[in-house]
């Protein structure tokens, strides 16, 4: 592209808000995964015998469902962002792309 078609959609109002909702976002899911992430690995690294007690009386302990629910819940934030992504974020593009300023 050139600097002056970059220059036009910089200056695009629907342009800042695209950037504004998507970093706000972004944000938001990541403190979603990393906060309970690094509680995790924080009960790991210092109170182990939380997550080493069992479940029920089988070898599974505490650790495993937490850990995949972190797995999982990484996978189902990642899937709420393509949706918003491939919906509300692409039709934002595409009216830059098309020049609409409201």
């Amino acid at each position: 592209m050139e600097t002056t078609a970059l220059s036009g959609i910089r200056s695009n109002p629907l342009f800042h808000v695209l950037v504004t909702r998507r970093r706000r976002f972004v944000a938001w899911l990541t403190a979603a995964i990393l906060i309970p992430y690094y509680a995790f690995i924080f009960v790991a690294a210092f109170a182990p015998q939380l997550l080493a007690a069992k479940v029920s009386s089988g070898v599974i302990n505490v650790g495993w469902p937490v850990g995949a629910a972190l797995i999982v819940g990484s996978w189902l934030l990642t899937g709420v962002y393509a949706q918003r992504a491939n919906g509300e974020f692409d039709e934002l593009t595409v009216k830059i792309l098309a020049g609409e300023r409201k």
